[in-house]
């Protein structure tokens, strides 16, 4: 008992595993580190971009319909109207068809 081994490099050379354990600590730190600075990156990237993309100036609803969704496809915008009527638009914001379910 008359051993001090509270000098953590003497403590080091006498068991080499703790040599590797502070390296995969260490390592563990690094990783969680960069991994968390990745989420933040890209949760910014994500979150930095428009949620919609904008409806072209010449889109004009029919006379009397209220808007109850709107849906962006490839080449089409799609609203669907209060009374169930489904109108198609162009990218360019021309009505292209009518369609009542």
């Amino acid at each position: 008992m008359d051993k001090d081994d509270t000098n953590w490099k003497s403590a080091a050379k006498a068991v080499p595993e703790l040599r590797m354990l502070r390296w995969l600590v260490m390592g563990l730190a690094a990783v969680m580190g960069l991994g968390m600075i990745a989420i933040v990156a890209l949760l910014w990237m994500r979150l930095s971009q428009p949620m919609l993309p904008d409806l072209p100036e010449g889109i004009a609803l029919p006379a009397g319909a209220q808007p109850a969704a709107v849906t962006f496809a490839r080449d089409w915008i799609v609203v669907v109207t209060e009374a169930g009527e489904v109108l198609l638009y162009d990218r360019a914001g021309a009505l292209r068809d009518r369609v009542r379910p």
